[in-house]
């Protein structure tokens, strides 16, 4: 018992994360763990040795993160670090065992000193010759082996020493280094360790040899690409570059899935980089950019269809469903599918009529069922339809229901400042980080091949330095072209044909005109206050109380505040600013009912003042009372119609005409021309009356008067327009106005002025001058008619032209509450407006 007592010791551990520390070694060990430190630091207080032991790397639940054997040794130098760490010198004695752990921190132990046992003199020194052998040999492969350590290996006679200063050298695994260290026979350690310097000695050989292998290469290369080969060799002894033919043949086996919907050019290209790839280096930049080139053009879903039946009934009872109003646009897009699911019927007729004459012969019949395909394809061919209106009106809502009704994937696609023509039509695969265009992105996103695509903002897109994107949009949306789009990144064409296109726009002016004969625009107008309540009362508020988590039940909003809010909060030609506000009263009514203020909402128009704060916009009510060089005019703008003042001023001057509130060139041009017409019509007048006052001047005087008839008859007559100026102004001089449509407005300013005549101000007018007088037709009808409606206008002037052309584009609801007059010249306006 004595003994066994004398060879058990309580010593500090320390826990060394990387590796075993052998016996007869001196090793640095930098130390981060408090247990460690304190450990360090209970041993260099007592002045006695430390145990250190080997982490294990991935240690099971409710086991010892560490081995139980180590080395006895001691502390030969201590030093501390900036980071807080320490760094010690340890020496290492002797081998032992941790047989019981007597503290947690600092970490303490029992440990027994390893003892070897007894062995057979002869076939120690045997296994030690043939130990001796392999270590000579794996000195000459090996750098690790060096000529000091084979030095102090001969002139040792202890086998373990010996063995222990060999397996210090090489890079084993905790697992091999804890048999080995834990391993008390000297014969099993001999035999352990010769076993791990052969396995050593073959991989130093086929280092070796894959540097042989790679010789040829290192006078082109450097030395990251040998280095590459090297885990390029590694990988084909282990087997690991399978992988890439795997991949590979899946590229292959993709693109014969794809191959009945490519175009033959599509399939030879496709394959012809597989070919391309399979032949390239793995870390080439080159196979990097055909890889991804493979990957992008396999994902195009050549072969998938949406298959859902076309049908007129789903697609009018979508739209009716989504859009309240918008007669005529939903009518239209139902005629588009109509022509299309008509095509579709009798081109599957024929196809069925040819498949029963042909029955007998299956090739011709196959040839006619693709040769049918191919009309079928020609038929569908049709026009392009653009959406254009105000912001907010209902454009992409109206794509979205074209999606919903035909089941087919949405790809919306933003033009507006779209200036690199590269964006639509892909890059070329020259250039670093190309990809396809966004119109194959949209097919690979939407995974079908018949998606509807809304190309948003079409007016916006920009000409620039890179080229026109318009240009790439002529062959898009012509259907004569998109059958074979060729995509620059993909190189080779591509069938759009089936693609559903839908552009959006808000002017179409901005379109260049090539573009615009492609497509056939629908006319999305504004809304009159009517339709906003029942758009706001059927599709904004029920949408806008699920939005924010609230029940029908929780919130009422009255009639009353509804229509306030359209006209006092939002001025707008759509319901977007109106979706707005209703979406701040369902925050506020969220807030006050988690604040146990109220189960039900009620709002009315006086608690609009609290959730809504003040009024935003207003139109501002006609005026009953006549005024002098005061007009209303009728004007379009990006959010709707307006009523415009117009105001005129007469100054002693010399005839000159002075514009202000920030006019357009053309509006410029209108108030000349306005100008022009009045003082044309006033000199006629006033010469017409001086030459009555003249005549009848002349029949009183006596007949021997004629010296003073001859004066009187002289005089010439001189026109109030020579002596003073007109000052015309547009109100709301901080906005940009412009445009021909105010003509006959600014003509009535000036004629209120010169004729001093008052203006009505119940009466609103529109409408393009020439320096004839005539009234010539305008655009923006719908727009100005309501503004004037909303303003409570009763009579409103327009050209004759629109009168006879748009009046039935006019809403009931506005025809029946606003008197509409058409007039035909200048002198038709002044008997409406001037008293």
């Amino acid at each position: 018992m004595d003994k066994e007592n004398e060879a058990l010791v309580t010593l500090p551990v320390v826990v060394e994360e990387e590796m075993f520390v052998f016996p007869f070694i001196i090793a640095p060990i930098f130390i981060s763990d408090k247990a460690n430190i304190a450990a360090v630091q209970k041993a260099q207080k007592g002045n006695e040795n430390i145990f250190v032991v080997c982490a294990k790397n991935n240690p099971k639940d409710n086991d010892v993160p560490f081995y139980d054997v180590g080395v006895v040794g001691k502390i030969m130098r201590k030093v501390s670090l900036p980071d807080g760490r320490i760094k010690i010198l340890f020496q290492g004695i002797s081998k032992g065992k941790i047989t019981e752990i007597i503290n947690v921190e600092p970490l303490e132990a029992q440990i027994e000193v390893i003892t070897y046992k007894p062995s057979n003199k002869q076939t120690i020194d045997a296994l030690l010759a043939v130990f001796m052998e392999k270590i000579n040999a794996l000195a000459h492969l090996s750098q690790n082996i060096s000529p000091d350590l084979l030095r102090n290996i001969e002139s040792t006679d202890d086998p373990n020493k010996v063995v222990d200063l060999v397996t210090s050298t090489l890079r084993l695994k905790k697992e091999q280094s804890y048999i080995l260290f834990s391993s008390n026979d000297t014969e099993d350690r001999l035999m352990l360790a010769t076993q791990m310097v052969l396995e050593e000695i073959e991989t130093q050989k086929l280092q070796k040899d894959i540097k042989s292998k790679v010789h040829t290469k290192m006078d082109q290369i450097n030395r990251e690409f040998f280095l590459k080969e090297q885990l390029k060799q590694i990988q084909k002894e282990l087997g690991i570059d399978k992988q890439r033919d795997e991949e590979i043949d899946q590229y292959y086996s993709k693109l014969e899935e794809l191959k009945s919907g490519m175009h033959e050019d599509a399939y030879k290209e496709i394959k012809k980089q597989i070919d391309r790839l399979s032949r390239a280096h793995p870390d080439s930049s080159d196979a990097n950019m055909v890889q991804n080139y493979v990957e992008w053009m396999l994902e195009i879903p050549f072969t998938s269809i949406s298959s859902k039946k076309l049908s007129i009934k789903n697609v009018e009872k979508q739209l009716s469903s989504d859009h309240y109003s918008l007669v005529d646009a939903k009518q239209r897009i139902v005629e588009y599918f109509a022509v299309k699911q008509l095509l579709e019927q009798r081109a599957k007729d024929k196809a069925s009529e040819s498949k029963r004459i042909e029955s007998k012969k299956e090739e011709l019949k196959e040839d006619s069922k693709n040769d049918e395909t191919i009309n079928t394809n020609e038929k569908h061919k049709g026009t392009i339809l653009c959406f254009y209106g105000a912001p907010g009106v209902g454009k992409t809502s109206l794509a979205n229901s074209i999606a919903t009704a035909l089941n087919r994937p949405l790809v919306r696609i933003a033009l507006g400042g779209l200036e690199d023509v590269n964006e639509l039509r892909g890059h070329r695969r020259t250039y670093l980080g190309s990809m396809p265009g966004r119109i194959v992105q949209g097919l690979i996103d939407s995974k079908k091949m018949n998606p509807v695509v809304v190309l948003d903002e079409i007016d916006k897109i920009v000409r620039g330095v890179r080229g026109d994107p318009t240009s790439v949009l002529l062959e898009i949306l012509d259907p004569e072209q998109n059958v074979s789009f060729r995509d620059y990144y993909a190189n080779f064409s591509i069938d759009l044909s089936q693609v559903v296109f839908i552009a959006t726009a808000n002017d179409i002016s901005l379109i260049p005109a090539p573009l615009r004969d492609r497509m056939e625009f629908i006319e999305i107008s504004s809304y009159t206050p009517q339709e906003k309540y029942e758009i706001a009362k059927k599709y904004l508020i029920p949408q806008e109380i699920k939005n924010h988590g609230l029940r029908p039940d929780e919130i009422k909003i009255s009639k009353d505040a509804i229509e306030t809010i359209i006209h006092n909060y939002t001025r707008e030609a759509g319901v977007r600013n109106l979706r707005r506000k209703i979406a701040q009263i369902m925050r506020k009514a969220a807030v006050e009912i988690l604040s146990n203020k109220a189960q039900t909402i009620q709002v009315g128009v006086k608690d609009l003042t609290r959730l809504l704060k003040k009024s935003v916009f207003e139109i501002d009510k006609a005026e009953r009372k006549p005024r002098l060089g005061v007009v209303n005019g009728l004007a379009w703008t990006a959010v709707g119609g307006d009523v415009l003042k117009i105001e005129a001023l007469s100054l002693l001057g010399k005839g000159n005409l002075k514009l202000t509130g920030q006019l357009g060139d053309v509006m410029k041009e209108s108030a000349y021309i306005a100008y022009s017409v009045v003082k044309n019509r006033l000199d006629k007048t006033l010469q017409k009356d001086f030459k009555k006052l003249n005549a009848k001047s002349s029949n009183t005087e006596s007949k021997d008067n004629t010296e003073t008839t001859k004066d009187t008859e002289s005089n010439t007559y001189k026109s109030p327009t020579e002596t003073l100026d007109i000052h015309l102004h547009v109100p709301e001089g901080a906005t940009p106005k412009d445009g021909p449509s105010a003509g006959i407005t600014m003509a009535c300013a000036i004629a209120s002025i010169l004729f001093d005549k008052n203006v009505r101000q119940d009466v609103a007018m529109t409408g393009e001058l020439n320096l004839s007088g005539e009234v010539l037709p305008i655009g923006g009808l719908k727009e100005k008619l309501i503004a004037a409606y909303k303003a409570d206008i009763k009579k409103a002037l327009i050209p004759l032209k629109n009168y006879k052309r748009d009046l039935e584009d006019i809403p009931k609801e506005v025809q029946q509450n606003l008197e509409i007059v058409a007039v035909q010249n200048i002198d038709d306006v002044f008997k409406h407006v001037l008293l």
